[in-house]
């Protein structure tokens, strides 16, 4: 008795959420929960249920003696368009029905696999289920769930195949993927001159004056691994501007004209939180780090909304052709955000895009103070959570450690933002209903933040499930672990991050030393009871997550080295690893009543594979 009333008031008292949100809590969502599309909005074709209350008198008047009193404050209730309730009054009619999703009508879409993977503890393996508009009726036997083939059912059939929960990739950059399908690749480039033939390449494709871009240049795969110069870029592009990006997006490369033209020079002071690369001299060498990158890049012509929902489109292809339902974009801009509405509202956005704001510096506290936009579980696009950074990577050394780099005794990493900033954006984020997730990859970075976090969340006792991220979590201390489950943080990471950086990771951290055996530690994470949500990082890796699976699994690069693996007591079996990519992610994005494992009432997501994980070996599944 009393729950909606009840609900609504405490939300507004306690100030736990906002009207819009409380409201739809009790509507929009336990329809869809349900699989009741035709209810819980107000819209054209969806029956008509409506509440007219008054929000500063609303309360719950019922109690355990008396539960059947009004509640203050209901002015009217229709129920499938008739009155229940007009001006307080009860109408004497009894126009209700108990709700709760038809399994007794024909399924429209039935899944047969030879094999089929759940995620649901309770009941792991099944052969078949089935759904209807989108929502899953049954799973189980297919006996029993070809009992609601229909005539119009759609049989999908894949006797040989592998089903589980549709992949969710919880760290991702879908526009900037779009974008890098229109500029230069250079992954895996083996050396300066390389780069520099594939820049001329698109000269010779695209004659004129304008900017030429590219990314993923990494000089840890080149002789000697030091940072390349302007001039190698000069040589083939003296007079037109040159920016490429380094692969983990924490460095940029220019050539002398895009220099000249972002004005840098010997005199041009290196930004607090970033650094302009120089040499003996003291002349900028091309190479820009973290929050210098401006410098340069705030010359790059602003793409269109046209542009950007090119590119996000591009990338959706990608994504869905690799086999992921959804990813968790960590970086979305506010142009970006107005184009994922669009494009979800025109029925063109086929991914789950769970979306993290990236706030103007300077802006972050004032921005985590507006309410995000209201929820809408029937919409692929959401935007709840906030990104914010603490260092920057460690293949270019911006991450922040407590100790220097041991290949650059004078350099521990920088430190992108004020730890106390942070903790205030985090203390409005709560109070407003915002999620925040910060990146943090140096050791000292993962501690300055889980402090931050502990701060805020002890002045904000009262949030309500704040579900707060820490994106890579790349190198923690062993003592910082266990804080992770003590404040409900969720470790968002990335096992392909192990296998592509352990390359240099030794170099960097120090062979041996305890800092390396906190690197990439899932399963510290995992033993500690820290909740774990896996993605990419994708492009910076491929968008591929069997390649994150395989990462996970053996710690090893695609050819096998090194035997046994890097670190391999950090090593996740499948299960916990297809856990991290379904379920986690789900719970990481406050999905989890809907996504992540395949039972009746969640959504029908799900991935296929032509083989069998359990049963393949982990080379296999690359």
């Amino acid at each position: 008795y009393g729950t909606f009333p009840r609900k609504i008031r405490y939300a507004l008292d306690e100030k736990v959420l906002p009207l819009e949100q409380a409201i739809r809590s009790c509507s929009g969502l336990p329809a869809a929960i349900l699989g009741l599309p035709e209810r819980g909005t107000i819209r054209v074709g969806a029956y008509a249920d409506l509440v007219v209350f008054d929000p500063a008198t609303f309360r719950d008047a019922a109690t355990f003696e008396e539960p059947t009193q009004y509640a203050p404050g209901l002015k009217y209730l229709f129920v499938n368009g008739a009155p229940v309730i007009a001006r307080g009054r009860f109408q004497n009619r009894l126009v209700g029905r108990v709700l709760r999703p038809r399994t007794d009508g024909p399924a429209d879409l039935i899944v047969r696999a030879g094999r089929l993977w759940t995620g649901d503890p309770e009941r792991p393996w099944a052969e078949a289920i089935a759904a209807r508009n989108g929502q899953i009726l049954a799973v189980g036997t297919a006996a029993e769930v070809l009992r609601l083939r229909g005539p119009r059912t759609r049989l999908f059939e894949r006797p040989d195949g592998f089903a589980m929960p549709g992949l969710i990739d919880a760290h991702a950059h879908l526009t900037e993927l779009g974008a890098e399908l229109d500029q230069i690749d250079l992954r895996g480039v083996k050396s300066p001159e390389e780069v520099a033939r594939k820049v001329q390449e698109r000269i010779d494709a695209q004659p004129g004056d304008g900017w030429i871009l590219g990314r993923n240049w990494d000089q840890s795969l080149w002789p000697g691994g030091a940072f390349p110069t302007a001039a190698v870029l000069d040589r083939v592009a003296p007079a037109r501007p040159v920016w490429l990006i380094r692969v983990d997006g924490h460095a940029g490369w220019a050539n002398s004209e895009a220099m000249r033209r972002a004005g840098v020079s010997a005199e041009t002071r290196s930004p607090s939180d970033g650094q302009i690369i120089r040499d003996r001299e003291g002349q900028p060498t091309g190479v820009f780090i973290d929050g210098a990158m401006g410098l340069v890049a705030r010359l790059i012509p602003r793409p269109t909304k046209a542009e950007i929902a090119r590119r996000i489109l591009n990338g959706q292809r990608v994504c869905l052709e690799n086999g992921l339902t959804g990813i968790h974009d960590a970086s979305v801009s506010r142009a970006e955000a107005q184009v994922f509405q669009e494009l979800d509202q025109q029925g063109k956005l086929k991914l789950r895009v769970y979306g993290m704001a990236t706030p103007p510096e300077g802006t972050e506290v004032r921005f985590a103070s507006t309410p995000p936009p209201p929820r809408r579980p029937d919409r692929r696009f959401e935007l709840r959570a906030i990104k914010a950074f603490i260092d920057g990577a460690m293949g270019s050394r911006g991450a922040l450690l407590f100790e220097p780099y041991a290949d650059d005794p004078g350099n521990s990493g920088l430190r992108l933002l004020d730890p106390q900033v942070l903790q205030e954006m985090t203390v409005a984020a709560l109070e407003h209903g915002w999620q925040v997730c910060t990146h943090a990859i140096g050791d000292k970075g993962n501690a300055l933040v889980l402090d931050a976090y502990a701060a805020a969340l002890e002045a904000v006792p009262r949030a309500k499930d704040p579900r707060l991220r820490i994106e890579h979590a790349q190198v923690v201390r062993p003592e910082d672990v266990p804080r992770f489950a003590q404040l409900g943080i969720i470790a968002s990471m990335q096992p392909s991050h192990a296998s592509d950086d352990m390359r240099w990771a030794d170099a960097r951290l120090g062979k041996g030393s305890d800092r390396v055996r906190g690197a990439y530690a899932w399963r510290w994470f995992l033993d500690a009871g820290v909740r774990l949500a896996f993605g990419s990082d994708f492009p910076v890796e491929v968008v591929n997550p069997l390649w994150g699976i395989y990462a996970a699994l053996t710690r090893q690069d695609a050819q096998g080295h090194p035997p046994g693996g890097w670190h391999p007591e950090q090593k996740l079996t499948l299960e916990e690893t297809l856990r991290a990519f379904t379920a986690g992610s789900a719970y990481a994005a406050f999905a989890e009543d809907r996504l992540g494992t395949l039972r009746p009432g969640m959504r029908a997501d799900m991935t296929i594979l032509d083989r069998d994980p359990f049963r393949a070996s982990p080379p296999e599944l690359l």
